[in-house]
Parts: C-alpha cells; sequence; structure tokens
C-alpha cells in the first residue's frame, strides 16, 4: 500500500476480506507489476503538493468544484483525508480459489484464476473477486505467466480498437510492457510490425517476439523500415502505448500513418494533435478504454450482468479468457518479458528499486509463499492468519 500523501510506501497486515455472493476468495500465487502505470502512481504520490497538483489536473478541477459547492473548511477536510490514507497496488494476478460466494457456479474451490481489477486483484495475498473479474486458468498454463491476465486485455483491447486485418502493418510507439504485448498480439494476427522505443534492450526483444523491425523513434531507421514495409504508404494502425510528457508519439504516428489510418492511444501520453496533419490524412483517433467493454460499469463488475455476446462480443471477461487461452497455445509468449520475480515480503523494496531505475525491467512479479506449483496444479489451502501489523518505509 502506499500514502499518497508523503509518498511512503507499506507492507500492512489487514483483516482477510469476506466471501461475498457473486465472486469468489482467491489466494494469490503471482501478482505483476505494471512497471508503466502503478510506477507512474508511486513517482506521483513523492512529488510536493504542487506536483501532485500539475501531474493530475483532472483532481484540481474536482476540488475547485468541491470547494464551490461544499466550501473551503469540508474540502480541505476531505482532500486530506484522502491523501493521508493508504491506497492499494496492484491489479493483475494468478491465484487458487479458497471459498465460493453464493451464485458462482463456473469454479470451485482449489482451481486456478486470473483475476483482474484495481479493487479486486490487488498486491495481497488474500482478494475477493466479482465474477466478471476472474476467468478459469487454462490446463497448463503456469501461474506465473497467467498473473499476465489483465495487463494483456489492456493490449489486447487495444488491438481490437485498431481493427486491424490480416497483412496490414502496424507501428507501435513505446515497446515497455504494453508495448511489447501489443506487438505480439498484432503479430499473432496476421500483421507485421515496426516497434519504436529509444530503448535498444527492448527493441531487440520485441525483434525477438516477432516484430518485423524496431528502432529509436529519432533515428530514420523506423521511418524506412516503415516505407520498405509498405511500399511508402504509411502503416495502416499506429498503437500509443509510451508515457510522458512529449508531443513526440502522436507527432511520429502523423508522420508514418496512412492517408485515413487510425491511431490508437493505450497509454498516457500527450495529446496535442498537429491539426494539419491529422485533418490532411483525415486520421481516425481512437482511445482503448482499460481491459474492455464492461470497465467502470458497476452492474458489471460488481453485480455480474454480462452483456448479451451478440451485442458485446469482447467484454472484459471475455478478453482475459481470449489472452489466456493464447498464452496457453504459445501464441504470446510472457516468459521473455519477465526481467525480476521477487518474494511479496520484499515488495517494498522492490518498488523503491524500480523507482530509483537500479531495477530494470518490462515485467516484474511478486511471488507468494503459498503459490501454487508451475504445473498449474493448486496448491494445499493454508490456514488463514492475521497477524500484526508489518510496515515498511522507502
Amino acid at each position: 500500500m502506499q500514502n499518497y500523501k508523503s509518498g511512503e510506501l507499506a507492507l500492512l497486515d489487514v483483516p482477510v476480506p469476506g466471501c461475498k455472493p457473486g465472486g469468489v476468495l482467491v489466494r494469490t500465487a503471482y501478482s505483476l507489476i505494471s512497471t508503466g502505470t502503478e510506477l507512474m502512481k508511486v513517482s506521483e504520490a513523492g512529488m510536493s503538493m504542487l506536483g501532485k497538483a500539475r501531474s493530475r489536473p483532472d483532481q484540481v478541477a474536482k476540488v475547485v468544484q468541491s470547494v464551490a459547492t461544499n466550501g473551503v473548511p469540508a474540502t480541505y477536510r476531505k482532500v486530506m483525508g484522502k491523501l493521508d490514507s493508504y491506497t492499494p497496488l496492484g491489479y493483475s494476478l494468478c491465484g487458487v480459489v479458497e471459498q465460493v460466494g453464493a451464485g458462482v457456479d463456473d469454479v470451485k474451490v482449489g482451481d486456478l484464476v486470473a483475476c483482474a481489477g484495481n479493487e479486486h486483484a490487488l498486491h495481497a495475498e488474500l482478494n475477493w473477486v466479482p465474477k466478471n473479474l476472474y476467468a478459469p486458468v487454462p490446463d497448463g498454463l503456469a501461474p506465473r505467466d497467467a498473473a499476465f491476465g489483465t495487463v494483456g486485455s489492456i493490449a489486447m483491447q487495444g488491438v481490437r480498437q485498431g481493427e486491424s486485418r490480416l497483412g496490414e502493418v502496424a507501428l507501435v510507439i513505446g515497446l515497455g510492457l504494453i508495448g511489447q504485448l501489443v506487438a505480439q498480439l498484432l503479430t499473432a494476427s496476421g500483421v507485421r510490425v515496426v516497434g519504436a522505443d529509444p530503448d535498444p534492450a527492448r527493441c531487440e526483444l520485441a525483434e525477438r517476439l516477432g516484430a518485423a523491425a524496431c528502432g529509436d523513434p529519432a533515428s530514420p531507421a523506423v521511418e524506412s523500415a516503415v516505407a520498405e514495409l509498405t511500399d511508402g504508404h504509411g502503416v495502416d494502425q499506429v498503437y500509443l502505448a509510451a508515457g510522458g510528457g512529449s508531443n513526440q508519439p502522436v507527432e511520429l504516428a502523423a508522420r508514418l500513418c496512412r492517408d485515413r489510418g487510425r491511431v490508437v492511444d493505450i497509454g498516457k501520453c500527450r495529446l496535442d494533435l498537429p491539426w494539419n496533419a491529422y485533418y490532411e490524412k483525415e486520421l481516425d483517433v481512437r482511445f482503448s478504454r482499460s481491459y474492455g467493454p464492461g470497465r467502470y460499469d458497476p452492474e458489471y463488475e460488481l453485480e455480474g450482468r454480462d452483456y448479451p455476446i451478440g451485442y458485446v462480443r469482447w467484454t472484459e471477461r471475455r478478453n482475459l479468457a481470449c489472452f489466456l487461452d493464447l498464452v496457453a497455445r504459445g501464441r504470446v509468449d510472457v516468459g521473455p518479458l519477465i526481467s525480476h520475480t521477487a518474494a511479496f515480503d520484499d515488495a517494498v523494496e522492490t518498488y523503491r528499486r524500480l523507482e530509483d531505475g537500479e531495477l530494470k525491467a518490462v515485467a516484474v512479479l511478486f511471488r507468494y509463499p503459498e503459490q501454487a506449483d508451475e504445473a498449474g496444479a493448486p496448491a494445499a489451502a493454508p490456514t488463514v492468519a492475521v497477524p500484526a501489523v508489518r510496515r515498511g518505509g522507502r
């Protein structure tokens, strides 16, 4: 957990969540650190109050609205109370079902499941997960690999938004964890991929995993590869999987995309669109929202109301199951993306090393004491205990 006011990271012992109807209690085997989204949150928490405000103008707007509605004293108390509390981290894990809530009939105690959600798939030994935010793990898929389910679903939703077709060429800007998975999913779909990232190691990794060519976006290599693969027409889609405050990704996208191509924003990068460049090519700019349809809908996520498949083919749960299937069949390889695996007890130190740049990583996993074995068979269910509070500062 992290205190957003002070930036302190801590490993806390808290009460075991109850197993409510419509979901399952899961004992975590592995959870995945999102080295993009989570590290951004960790870095923001360590900023000054002014820095926090600059990084989150959307939250500043909410504070201004609250002042107008509730007054300064009430707003101040609310904001400071929220800042000075611990917020859990994590949203992608794999674990063993320990209890099954009423109304759940697709899994049983001892089954291995992949779980999603920043309120339900936390870096924690036990999580309660509602029905539409978990998917059974296919036979033979290692728990370590199944822990990638959520980030894989994010990448998959981005690819679906791009509507890539067989034989097309796509440019992926940003070859971090999400970008690497986007590139693999596109390759598995029969699309030739050009990758752009300033890190040579990430470029080499993407090429090893199937990308046609990769290079530094500031070098002529990327533009040359696009010209060669597309006969000079430009790529059919650009996937923005980069973060940061630079506007170069959206400018590069306009330059290398074909007439009436598509630009899909998956990451959180600056989007000051150069009007002339986007207008002249009539580029279609799209956003990819998280894991897929159903995200942020409480009736879907918390109440378990599915969308009819005839109207919504790929919900977030179906995306999760689809990604697990692709990994199980060897169409996507997450093994080479794992840079480091740490014991969960070392979580605070692992975040510190990542934030300080001491640990260079694409993907980092936490391994839990009672994890399932690598063949996918669950370990014996341990007894539940809630020891005294354990803290670790950074």
